[in-house]
């Protein structure tokens, strides 16, 4: 449904016939970790995040999974190479 609480127009899971049922009735605004991000959304009420009502809990156990202004760091690690095989390929 809609939300008619805080994000006013945007599609909300959270959103019923009775009000949002989200724990506490509202979704939280974003913490200082979301500064920068394309999800976060100035409202009339403050910045809030449209994938997520609760930042906090997503940036508690490390960063957001759904956060646009960070970068994706992988690990290259160098392949392995057995001795023994790497000889007899270079003897083909």
């Amino acid at each position: 449904m809609v939300c008619s609480s805080v994000k006013v127009g945007q599609n909300c899971l959270f959103m019923s016939k009775k009000g949002c049922g989200f724990n506490g009735g509202t979704c939280h605004i974003i913490v200082e970790a979301c500064e920068g991000c394309q999800k976060a959304v100035q409202y009339p009420v403050g910045k809030y995040c449209i994938s997520f009502p609760d930042p906090a809990a997503k940036w508690h156990t490390g960063n957001c999974s759904m956060a646009t202004h960070l970068e994706a760091t992988t690990k290259k690690e160098t392949a392995k190479v057995n001795p023994l095989k790497a000889s007899k390929r270079q003897g083909r």
